[in-house]
């Protein structure tokens, strides 16, 4: 089953615009390399799925794996050949509305190399552009 939760405020939320960039999420915290989104956009909760299975196949229980998104969106539609009216649709897919700087995956356990191929097969999976991050020391 994809990632959905398990509970809601609102039933259906509206589809809404996205504007700005991260202000929070957009730092390396748990690994020690990352993936950071360079645009907006919509990942479904599908698409992380397969993110984290290609990831994990590719690592093979040396390093761990972060997720640092979570579907929480619900998108809809009503079906084709629907006249106007009767209210908006069911919940179609989830997905994880992401701004431009928001850190997607994390590693840790692996060295630079590895990680970069890893995220190198995980970026090609996702919707959106993305650059490879290292986690700052101060």
């Amino acid at each position: 089953m994809a990632l959905m939760p398990k509970r809601v405020k609102h039933r259906k939320s509206q589809r809404g615009r996205i504007k700005g960039s991260a202000t929070r999420g957009n730092t390396v915290v748990f690994g020690d390399y990352g993936i950071q989104s360079l645009e907006p956009g919509w990942i479904k909760a599908t698409t992380i799925e397969a993110g984290r299975i290609a990831a994990q196949q590719y690592v093979r229980g040396e390093g761990k794996l972060y997720i640092r998104i979570f579907p929480d969106k619900s998108v809809t539609s009503t079906p084709l050949e629907t006249r106007m009216g009767k209210g908006k649709g069911e919940p179609e897919f989830w997905a994880a509305v992401v701004k431009p700087g928001t850190i997607l995956y994390e590693l840790s356990g692996v060295t630079e190399q590895q990680a970069k191929v890893c995220f190198a097969r995980l970026a090609s999976k996702l919707p959106v552009k993305v650059r490879f991050v290292e986690r700052r020391t101060a």
